[in-house]
């Protein structure tokens, strides 16, 4: 009689760590979901990032004034006032 409760209480257990495991995979099922997603947003805001860095990069190069021979140190002798 003993031998039977203690199988009872074994298959118990068993039965609820088959569940458990089985609660545990949805679980992770639905985290690897959410990675996946957030790694897709994640890259497309990345791909925005650097879409919107070469735009203003573009606009700096075309606002930024030219170099002229006064912004360069000078080089035949003469010094520049201050």
């Amino acid at each position: 009689m003993a031998d039977n409760k203690h199988l009872d209480q074994i298959t118990e257990r068993v039965e609820r760590l088959l569940l458990r495991h089985e609660e545990l995979q949805r679980t992770n099922a639905l985290l690897v979901d959410q990675v996946h997603t957030l790694q897709a947003e994640r890259d497309s805001l990345k791909s925005r990032l650097m879409a919107a860095r070469a735009r203003i990069d573009a606009l700096l190069e075309r606002l930024a004034p030219p170099l002229v021979d006064a912004d360069r140190a000078p080089t035949d002798g003469h010094k520049e006032r201050s």
